[in-house]
């Protein structure tokens, strides 16, 4: 049995609370010691989009899935709405972060010492938490509106 057709629709407004703002607090994290710092956090490359850190950017759109994810749990919009919105802004996030991300996991399979603190690039933990909110938002948008099917 999928256990996301289980998922009542509280219960979705709460996932996507927390990984919301797990996603939120990374990137914030991110953001803060750039913006403080000059230097990009765990002494890795920095990658710039439109001459600002791609974190910044990371950052704007977490926020907006957590924020999205607050009026969903606080009913001041539609739960349809809420998933619709989150699904978008999450690929958008797919395509931003793995627009990072691949050259960075190029560099890391041809051998060269990369020097990751995390093992990964930054943008790739990003990417995959944009991936799971994606997932997550389309299968309820699928379950529970036969949206997308």
């Amino acid at each position: 049995m999928n256990i996301l057709k289980l998922i009542s629709n509280f219960m979705y407004n709460k996932i996507m609370f927390w990984l919301g703002l797990a996603g939120l607090l990374f990137s914030g994290y991110l953001s803060a010691i750039k913006l403080f710092s000059a230097t990009c956090a765990f002494n890795e490359p920095c990658p710039y989009f439109l001459g600002y850190p791609a974190c910044y950017f990371g950052f704007g759109l977490f926020l907006i899935i957590f924020i999205s994810a607050i009026l969903g749990l606080t009913k001041a919009v539609s739960n349809k709405a809420m998933s619709k919105a989150i699904a978008y802004i999450s690929f958008l996030g797919i395509l931003f972060a793995g627009y990072f991300t691949v050259p960075e996991i190029k560099l890391l399979f041809s051998g060269t010492d990369t020097g990751y603190s995390l093992g990964l690039p930054t943008c790739t933990y990003g990417l995959v938490f944009f991936v799971i909110i994606f997932i997550v938002a389309i299968r309820h948008l699928k379950n529970k509106f036969n949206q997308f099917s």
